[in-house]
């Protein structure tokens, strides 16, 4: 029994340590991102479009996370976000971290703006982000920019392992939808 015990208590050190080393996901000014700021989600390349927002797809609710059309000159920083770390009481979102995205808008839809991950699309394969309830994310470092990712594991350690996946942009019916299941899209974090 002690055996056990030793192991259990150097495998959650070893968790403790190998998370608070994360690094902290960088805005675009090269300061830490905070909890509870709000910050505007932007292309980590140029010219493509704009920032992530809501996009009403089927004239009825849940509203999906997608992305402003490209317009010239490039305006459209989409609709800010508050991100929330998983660990309470952390203040600075750290790299590969469970956190939770919610945009800070009022919607016609009785409902949460959180993101989570919806159900498989048919004609696609893909799964849709949507506003609909709350799933943890996290963020990876991709050379300067970074990635969004859905495979929580701190919020649930003991979870079967979901079909994890990197968020890329799926354009649909001239929508740019935010999507699992496919290439991954980087992106930018702008403080408000």
């Amino acid at each position: 029994m002690k055996f056990i015990t030793a192991i259990s208590l150097t495998v959650w050190a070893f968790m403790v340590i190998s998370t608070a080393a994360q690094p902290a996901v960088l805005d675009t000014d090269g300061q830490p991102v905070q909890s509870g700021i709000e910050y505007n989600i932007v292309p980590g390349i140029t010219d493509v479009a704009g920032g992530l927002t809501l996009v009403d797809r089927n004239n009825s609710c849940p509203l999906y996370v997608g992305q402003e059309p490209l317009r010239r000159p490039i305006t459209s920083q989409g609709i800010p976000v508050i991100f929330k770390p998983f660990e309470e009481g952390e203040t600075v979102i750290k790299e590969s971290r469970d956190l939770t995205v919610t945009f800070q808008a009022a919607t016609t839809c009785v409902q949460t703006t959180s993101w989570t991950v919806g159900e498989e699309d048919r004609e696609s394969g893909r799964r849709f982000i949507v506003t609909a309830g709350e799933d943890y994310f996290n963020i990876q470092n991709n050379g300067g920019v970074y990635n969004f990712v859905w495979c929580p594991t701190e919020s649930c350690p003991s979870c079967d392992r979901p079909r994890c996946a990197s968020a890329g942009i799926f354009i649909q019916n001239q929508n740019r939808l935010l999507a699992l299941d496919g290439p991954a899209f980087p992106f930018q974090f702008s403080r408000v």
